[in-house]
């Protein structure tokens, strides 16, 4: 086993001439980086191939990992958005002269070096290198097995468009795949400013735990929709099925379904259909699984413990029925991850209790938590959706890429 500590003495080295870089030159920087991208498509494509024939068919990661002329063609739009937003460094947050006649400024600047784990989404690999150049970041990615050839093929591209810009690629590090270097990474301080993972709930708390090097989570997402007695129930259907169907691998889909009683043989049949066409397999309590038995829906299974609680990632969710909103929040308050959570109902007064009480990153009404996205939310690209309340919380994005430097000027002054 080799060691990794002087790629990551080369990122730290690297990382200066990236925070001098002007604002315009980052931003024809991601602009060279999009085009790139595209001129790529066929050897990104073929690469990504490699990786998809590696995995099952049946793998609920196999959507995630996979990349498409259409998803390139998104990342590349991506790029140039976030090559538009607003530079968050080199901003003075606060000044004033002191009576010595010191001029003592509070600036914004990059966090310097920047590491990400994660796991089967190599658009994961653009979105981070792209957010961390448009901010004078250096980045660590060091990806899954699973898509190690669609990750070294995008990482070859950007090294491209760096080099283009006269800039040192190492500023862009992309390690080995190998389980045994992971823990060299979390422990390397003196290289690396702050980790982020981004994956399972398993990668997560094993960095949390392990690491040395200050940790941003991107959580998990167990996200539950409540469905009130006072829905407009033909909303609340579109919502629902919309939440777990439209994209289930994502960290904002629907996990688990808590309709009132007083609206459930009403509503349950309204989102059957839906569910139906994507097979989705509920794991219901008994109450809603004899609903579920009497209408004849065959994706069925009685919910254990275990099933509340639980992100899916999948065609699968809980369906729980409870008596009103106070044992709705309270569920969400024992099985949230605080990723997104939603409410479905006509009254104005009860969404806001809701928006009001439930601890979340993303709290909706009368919405569907699959618009939890840093893209969606006019950022531009997340790294990932942070679950914590320091630092950042939500999309993790752009204008949390930086931190903050006290600037002082002076003309000789002494204490």
């Amino acid at each position: 086993m080799h060691s990794i500590l002087p790629t990551l003495s080369a990122v730290r080295d690297a990382s200066a001439s990236l925070r001098r870089l002007t604002d315009s030159q980052r931003k024809a920087l991601l602009h060279t980086l999009a085009d790139h991208l595209l001129a790529a498509e066929n050897t990104i494509l073929a690469a990504n191939q490699q990786d998809l024939n590696r995995m099952a068919d049946g793998d609920p990661r196999k959507d995630r990992l996979m990349l498409s002329p259409e998803r390139i063609r998104d990342l590349s739009s991506s790029l140039a958005s976030i090559a538009e937003l607003p530079d968050p460094t080199g901003q003075v947050l606060s000044e004033k002269t002191l009576s010595n006649g010191l001029l003592v400024q509070k600036t914004s600047v990059p966090l310097g070096v920047v590491g990400i784990i994660y796991e089967s989404r190599p658009n994961v690999t653009i979105d981070v290198a792209a957010l961390c150049l448009r901010t004078g970041n250096a980045v660590v990615l060091r990806g899954g097995s699973d898509a190690a050839a669609s990750n070294a093929a995008l990482v070859a591209v950007i090294h491209e468009a760096m080099q283009a810009h006269g800039l040192d690629p190492q500023g862009v590090a992309l390690l080995p795949a190998d389980r045994e270097l992971v823990q060299e990474l979390l422990t390397a301080e003196q290289y690396v400013d702050i980790l982020i993972p981004r994956g399972s709930q398993a990668l997560i708390d094993f960095v949390r735990r392990e690491a040395t090097v200050p940790t941003i989570e991107t959580g998990a997402g167990v996200c539950h929709t409540y469905v009130a007695g006072s829905a407009d129930l033909d909303k609340a259907a579109q919502i629902v099925v919309n939440a777990k169907v439209s994209r289930p691998s994502v960290c904002n889909a629907l996990d688990t379904i808590l309709v009132d009683q007083s609206v459930a043989k009403a509503f349950i049949p309204r989102i059957l259909p839906g569910l139906a066409e994507y097979q989705v397999e509920i794991f219901a309590d008994a109450e809603a699984f004899s609903m579920l038995e009497a209408a004849g829906y065959p994706h069925r299974q009685p919910a254990q413990p275990a099933d509340f609680g639980r992100e899916f990632l999948d065609y699968k969710c809980s369906l729980k029925l409870v008596e009103g909103p106070d044992e709705a929040l309270a569920h969400i308050r024992q099985y949230s991850s605080r990723h997104s959570e939603a409410i479905v109902s006509e009254d104005a007064t009860l969404c806001e209790r809701f928006l009001a009480e439930v601890d979340a990153a993303a709290v909706y009404a009368n919405a569907s938590t699959r618009f939890t996205d840093g893209g969606v939310f006019g950022l531009g690209a997340e790294i990932g959706i942070s679950t914590q309340k320091l630092h950042a919380r939500g999309p993790f994005a752009l204008e949390k890429l930086v931190t903050e430097k006290w600037v002082i000027r002076g003309d000789g002054q002494v204490r």
